[in-house]
């Protein structure tokens, strides 16, 4: 089961590139697609909207990661140093939960802004919308993450992080940009455009996603800064394709519906907010 970090999806974009992008059906473009036709790349991830053999090339517009004597480095260990403050506090146990990328748990991030809860069962098109795009915004990092290679913070400080059963993983995968904030702020914007009434709390937290790694002691500010700037360049790109443009429709609708039925969250949303109005 994919968990609590997008690295998994490393040797698997190097196969899928090589064999071409895998074959979605015949399913009209304007129809988004049923669960059972979407293509798994790795048990319990979903294949994307965008094609996987022409990958967004995000090392040719972040900007390169900081050198060691830059003061962007020197900014990026003023907010290690802040966020090191932060371990065992409600911020870092908010952020434990958004180092958690796996479906059912990722689809409840974004439902206490939402207003709705989000499920398979009660919102089926929003959760298979999240659970597609999460490869588009993720993947969107590597080509930057391959060229840098950048150590992350704990390689550096020795610090403990949230989910200590995933260091060894995290150490071979790059810290520049963060994958995690990119699937957090593209879940933002594409949240906000299906909300446009609550997009600035949905993009609030959207950036709060990303801060959360920060806080888990995985990446540096200047990672979380490209990481956004990634899942943008995704967003744009992927309002120009069809089959998305049709599950966004479905989506917006579904929202529209369940917020009438005021139905309870699966979080603690006075909780959430508490631990989310703590400074970074």
């Amino acid at each position: 089961m994919f968990k609590n970090s997008i690295s998994h999806l490393v040797p698997v974009i190097s196969l899928l590139v090589a064999l071409g992008a895998c074959s979605t059906g015949s399913v009209a473009p304007n129809q988004p697609l049923a669960a059972e036709d979407v293509p798994e790349i790795r048990p319990g991830i979903l294949q994307g909207y965008l094609p996987l053999d022409a990958p967004m090339k995000s090392v040719e517009f972040v900007l390169p990661a900081p050198a060691a004597d830059s003061p962007r480095q020197t900014m990026d260990n003023m907010v290690m140093e802040r966020t090191l403050a932060l371990r065992g506090s409600p911020r870092w146990e908010m952020a434990t939960l958004d180092a958690d990328l796996s479906f059912p748990a990722a689809a409840d991030t974004f439902s206490c802004t939402l207003g709705i809860p989000i499920s398979e069962s009660q919102t089926p098109a929003l959760y298979m919308l999240l659970r597609r795009t999460l490869a588009d915004f993720g993947f969107s990092t590597y080509s930057a993450k391959n060229a840098y290679q950048r150590e992350r913070p704990f390689m550096v400080n020795g610090q403990p992080i949230c989910t200590p059963e995933y260091e060894d993983m995290l150490r071979k995968d790059g810290s520049y940009p963060s994958g995690h904030t990119a699937i957090g702020w593209g879940w933002g914007l594409m949240l906000s455009q299906l909300a446009p009434d609550n997009a600035e709390a949905l993009l609030a937290r959207g950036r709060a996603f990303g801060e959360s790694r920060n806080v888990c002691n995985v990446h540096w500010r200047s990672d979380v800064i490209a990481g956004r700037m990634a899942a943008s360049a995704v967003f744009a790109r992927l309002n120009n394709d069809a089959q998305f443009l049709a599950a966004m429709d479905a989506a917006r609708a579904e929202i529209a519906s369940v917020r009438e039925l005021a139905l309870p969250r699966n979080r603690d949303c006075e909780a959430e907010a508490e631990a989310l109005a703590t400074p970074i």
